[in-house]
């Protein structure tokens, strides 16, 4: 190598220090103070309001969102949002209004999207104001637009009136510009299953929320709803009157049928929701989850279960029996999520699933009330679950026990012709896969509305005990024998003797293999064939498509 090259230096092998990291305290300042915010916002409505919550046996609204939503799912927004009084933030010193009263967001229920809005009766009363009606609104919006369920956990005082010091003068101006909220549920109606729990009061417009929504579940002591709370039905029309008296879940659930169930706890009715929206799927647009089913072997063919379907009807066809026990032989697990179960108990309402699949039941129940006759009632509980089902793809099975409409001037002046129309309309519409099942009575007009051969069946089939006819024998030999007059020299004992003559010439004629002989039903099977007849026709009718003539609405009967 030449001298006059240079000699390379040697690379150092020491290495710059990286220039320690800028620390932006004014971001965690900022931060610190957003949870700060977001740890305040959790203390609700203050411990001495959360605390008489509890004493009244109720989850706050924090643990009824934990209960509710799968672990680490729930998003909240619409945290920061507080109350305006007379246009004018309310200080934190004055009236502790974190959410506005309302906690809003969206979860996973059992792996599935809802949207939620639950109100906080520890933050003014969980009462409807400007703000918090805002943020409701953008969770409808979430629900609709992606379709997916809504849910309210309603415990509401109402409408708001009040501000932080007195009457709100703002928000009675503002009423002129509300109402979006119900019009918004009826937009929404149909398009996603709609479930608003009341798990305390709902008085005024949180008291057509539930009105307007699919699935209406309460709890025993402490939910309510009503138009007005006790003190407004005072002043308005003198009664005094106990707030579960007015419209406790007693009332809802066994007298106006408002409500579909109810429940000791709160925690019970949470979990009837996940239950409930098991049974549906997330919007119209899709078919319910089916659930792999394998049959124990008491309820396989030649099982036990089974042939206690041999048994379940009396052997006389005027004493009644629980058609729930029957069903119960036939779902799966032997399982029924009944809607209404305390009201109009001569129809039973539910869901259910046979091999997997989720179906919708509406039964005739003599046992029940009044030996499974229609009335004004029943027919509007067995209309509104058709309607349910035929909006969400859920197949109908029609179980008929039933001996006609009650008649008489009780139930014409109360409308009967109006009410059974709505479920001749309803059941006549539906486009859902439908599936009959004649267990014993098949009368009158009551035959037309439990989904007989006119309506569409996709299968229609009759146990041997079926009787198909437009009315009972007796009835008819009533009519005949007042058509005919009477004699009235004739004692008693002889024409009730000739009225059980002329009943025993009538019966061997309502014979169900006469209708069978003229290919009016598909077939006449064994009881114990009932659920392999039921499976078989949803996998017929799982594709099923109904073309009706185009109509903008029909004219439904209220």
């Amino acid at each position: 190598m030449s001298d006059s090259k240079k000699t390379a230096k040697p690379k150092s092998s020491s290495k710059k220090k990286p220039k320690a990291a800028r620390t932006n305290q004014k971001m965690r300042a900022l931060v610190e103070e957003l949870h700060a915010r977001r740890e305040d916002a959790l203390q609700m409505g203050g411990e001495r309001r959360v605390a008489r919550q509890h004493a009244k046996g109720k989850l706050d609204v924090r643990q009824r969102i934990d209960y509710l939503f799968d672990p680490g799912t729930f998003v909240e927004f619409g945290q920061h949002a507080f109350f305006h009084s007379n246009g004018t933030p309310v200080a934190a010193d004055n009236i502790r209004t974190p959410g506005d009263g309302m906690v809003s967001g969206w979860g996973e229920i059992n792996g599935r999207i809802a949207v939620c809005a639950a109100y906080d009766f520890t933050v003014l009363g969980g009462s409807i104001g400007d703000i918090n009606e805002r943020k409701v609104t953008r969770c409808r919006e979430f629900a609709l637009k992606n379709r997916v369920p809504m849910i309210w956990l309603i415990d509401s005082a109402g409408a708001r009136v009040h501000g932080g010091s007195g009457i709100d003068f703002e928000q009675i101006t503002l009423f002129s510009g509300s109402g979006y909220l119900f019009r918004e549920q009826v937009a929404m109606s149909g398009v996603v299953p709609q479930v608003a729990a009341m798990l305390g009061p709902g008085a005024a417009g949180t008291a057509y929320i539930p009105g307007l929504a699919d699935y209406v579940p309460m709890v025993d002591g402490t939910s309510f709803m009503a138009l007005g709370g006790p003190p407004l039905v005072k002043a308005a029309v003198g009664e005094d009157v106990e707030e579960q008296d007015l419209g406790g879940a007693k009332i809802h659930n066994k007298f106006s049928g408002v409500a579909d169930q109810s429940f000791e706890s709160d925690e019970a009715c949470l979990d009837s929701i996940k239950q409930y929206l098991s049974y549906l799927p997330q919007n119209c647009e899709a078919k319910p989850q089916e659930i792999p089913h394998q049959p124990s072997p008491e309820r396989a063919p030649g099982g036990a279960t089974r042939e206690n379907l041999l048994d379940v009807l009396p052997e006389s066809s005027r004493r009644g029996y629980d058609m729930k026990k029957l069903l119960g032989y036939i779902v799966d697990d032997g399982e029924l999520f009944e809607m209404k179960p305390q009201f109009a108990r001569q129809i039973v309402t539910a869901f259910a699933r046979i091999d997997g699949k989720s179906v919708g039941i509406v039964a005739s129940n003599p046992g029940g009330a009044m030996g499974g006759a229609l009335d004004n009632d029943s027919a509007d509980k067995a209309a509104r679950f058709v309607n349910l089902c035929d909006s969400f793809n859920i197949p109908l099975i029609f179980f008929q026990d039933v001996p006609g409409f009650m008649v008489g001037s009780r139930v014409e002046k109360a409308g009967i012709i109006r009410h059974g129309a709505k479920m001749l309309y309803e059941v006549s519409r539906a486009t859902v896969p439908k599936i009959t099942v004649i267990v014993r009575k098949a009368y009158g007009a009551g035959y037309y509305v439990m989904c007989g051969r006119a309506y569409e069946p996709d299968l229609i089939v009759a146990w041997p005990t079926a009787e198909i006819s437009v009315m009972g024998p007796a009835g008819m030999v009533e009519i005949f024998a007042r058509s005919m007059g009477r004699d009235a020299t004739l004692d008693q004992t002889v024409v009730d003797a000739q009225k059980k003559q002329m009943i025993a010439m009538i019966e061997p004629h309502i014979d169900i293999y006469k209708v069978a002989g003229r290919a009016l039903i598909d077939e006449v099977i064994d009881p114990r064939e009932t659920r392999d007849y039921i499976v078989s026709a949803l996998k017929l009718s799982a594709n099923k498509k109904v073309e009706r003539p185009w109509r903008k609405s029909g004219v439904r009967p209220v």
